[in-house]
């Protein structure tokens, strides 16, 4: 059971899916709102949720894709597990691009999507007191390691969950070079099954954000930033 009643709102149009969800997640301690229909999901965007479950796939004008952006608008760093009945690249590339966390096909293990949901809480909201000290200056961005918020010159810049835990990695880890599956088993956690090519969408979607950090990319093997 976990020891912080997390609360997840999961946005499922097949209801018997949907029960067997719930049930897994209560079985693990987790409050779970559910949605049937992307328009019910919209009016309660702002509630305090710990992690959305989107279908990307919904019955309605409201789909997955654009509940993630409009999540994304109001919580940047929101963790987001999608769903797609449609095994193809390209849905996956998509949901990432939009600031999806995580990525499952249908039909999946519900088992595997406990597991996922467990690690993305996990990295989610347990590091945040993992430095010493609270803040930290880096090449002109100010990290608050206890709010995971990172700002330059007093703006704040809307990282997502998994390009927070991209940043965090390297900041742990300055100077040294990592391959991909590396960098895959701390940010995504090693039970990760898909392409390593999330790491370069990741990476390069960290870079635009953040294009002081002046990562290194080393080819063919994966990156190192630069002190």
């Amino acid at each position: 059971m976990v020891s912080k009643m997390y609360k997840i709102a999961l946005v499922e149009d097949e209801k018997n899916l949907s029960s067997l969800v719930v049930k897994y997640l209560a079985n693990e301690g987790y409050e779970v709102d559910t949605y049937f229909v992307g328009e019910d999901a919209e009016k309660n965007i702002s509630k305090d949720y710990d992690l959305w479950i989107l279908d990307i796939m919904l019955p309605g004008v409201v789909s997955g894709y654009d509940l993630i952006k409009k999540i994304r608008e109001v919580k940047p760093q929101m963790p987001i597990i999608f769903t797609s009945a449609r095994d193809q690249d390209i849905d996956k590339i998509m949901g990432l691009e939009l600031g999806g966390d995580d990525y499952l096909a249908k039909p999946y293990s519900i088992r595997e999507l406990v597991l996922r949901v467990k690690n993305i809480l996990n990295r989610s909201y347990s590091r945040c007191g993992s430095k010493d000290s609270n803040k930290e200056e880096f090449n002109g961005y100010e990290i608050d390691y206890d709010k995971r918020i990172v700002t330059e010159n007093g703006e704040n810049i809307n990282l997502t969950s998994k390009e927070y835990d991209l940043l965090l990695f390297f900041l742990e880890n300055k100077g040294k070079a990592f391959n991909r599956d590396q960098i895959l088993d701390y940010v995504w956690g090693s039970d990760y099954f898909g392409s390593d090519r999330v790491v370069d969408d990741l990476m390069r979607r960290l870079r635009q954000k953040m294009p002081n950090l002046q990562v290194e990319t080393i080819y063919g093997f994966g990156y190192r930033l630069l002190v």
